[in-house]
């Protein structure tokens, strides 16, 4: 007995289509999958975790203060003091210029808001600025020195 067997060129070509189009729409949740899973296995750093604050304050006095506060309290790994710098800005209706001293504050994303609290209840002015960036990428061994050094 002889079979007859039909090809059916648009089934077969609708399948195709099928699996490149779920193809094209998985891959970038596989792409995350994979990252996060590469990142879980290297123990590479994920962007974001730990940030960068900048807190200004009005001599060296108030900036050593802190800055050691900080660390012992374990807000922070490390925090520069960057003396002497000019500040322009706009307190009360009128333009200000003041010379002051700057806080890089490294620490985890995690402890911002507690590293501002700190600051708000130790720092002479009225205001205080505290404001912090993620940090997006930086020295794999630095990184890591923070977690390890701020806990979560």
């Amino acid at each position: 007995m002889n079979r007859v067997v039909f090809y059916d060129s648009r089934a077969h070509f609708t399948a195709q289509a099928v699996t490149v189009l779920l193809g094209v729409l998985m891959l970038p949740v596989l792409w995350r999958v994979g990252l996060r899973a590469f990142s879980m296995a290297s123990e590479t750093y994920s962007s974001g975790t730990h940030s960068a604050a900048f807190v200004t304050c009005p001599n060296d006095t108030v900036a050593k203060e802190l800055a050691r506060g900080i660390v012992e309290k374990k807000l922070a790994a490390c925090v520069n003091i960057v003396p002497q710098i000019t500040s322009v800005y706009e307190w009360q209706g009128k333009i200000e210029e003041d010379n002051e001293v700057l806080l890089m504050i490294k620490t985890r994303s995690s402890k911002v808001a507690a590293l501002a609290e700190y600051v708000r209840s130790n720092h002479p002015y009225e205001v205080a600025e505290v404001i912090s960036l993620p940090i997006d990428q930086g020295n794999p061994p630095y990184l890591k020195w923070i977690g390890d050094t701020v806990p979560e």
